[in-house]
C-alpha cells in the first residue's frame, strides 16, 4: 500500500465516524435530555386498622356458609 493510500484510509474512516457520532447524538440524544419526575412512595406501616363493627359483627350473616332451599336438580347425580 501506498502512503496516499492509507492517508486516504484515515481520512474516510474519521469522517465516517465524526458522521456516526453526530447521527447517533441526534437519533439518540443525551440522558440529561431525559429526565422524569416519579413519585415518591409511602412507607407501609405493620399497623391495622380494625374494622367498622356495623358490618363486621357477631350477628352478620356469614357469605361463606352454603344455603340450600330444598333439593337442587343439579345435585341429584351425584347423591
Amino acid at each position: 500500500m501506498k502512503k496516499n493510500d492509507v492517508a486516504a484510509l484515515i481520512l474516510i474512516a474519521s469522517i465516517s465516524l465524526t458522521a456516526a457520532w453526530f447521527a447517533g447524538n441526534a437519533l439518540l440524544g443525551s440522558p440529561k435530555q431525559n429526565t422524569r419526575q416519579i413519585e415518591v412512595a409511602e412507607a407501609i406501616s405493620a399497623e391495622v386498622e380494625r374494622p367498622d363493627k356495623r358490618i363486621f359483627n357477631a350477628d352478620a350473616v356469614n357469605p361463606t356458609v352454603e344455603r340450600a332451599i330444598g333439593k337442587s336438580a343439579n345435585s341429584l347425580p351425584f347423591e
